[in-house]
């Protein structure tokens, strides 16, 4: 197994969790439940990596957030180029 083959698995892992937390913000989540704990350990892992994303492009007409597909591009295009390059 090459470490080409893990570094793009974990990204599609990792992918695949801002998906994930990216979904469950579109609902209500109450405070005290395990649905809310899994929404803040997920926030612990993604809004690190959005947060520039989130600092550069803002919202459009104030509620619509285009940032985290900037952040899957973004994400996707440097594996690829880090995996042709090496």
């Amino acid at each position: 197994m090459s470490w080409q083959y893990i570094l793009i698995e974990v990204t599609n892992l990792y992918c695949f969790i801002l998906m994930v937390y990216i979904l469950m913000s579109w609902f209500p989540v109450t405070p005290g439940g395990i649905v809310y704990d899994i929404q803040q350990f997920l926030a612990k892992i993604c809004e690190p990596f959005l947060a520039p994303f989130r600092k550069i492009i803002p919202p459009i007409g104030g509620m619509l957030d285009i940032s985290p597909i900037i952040a899957f591009v973004v994400l996707e295009f440097a594996v690829r180029l880090i995996v042709t390059i090496f």
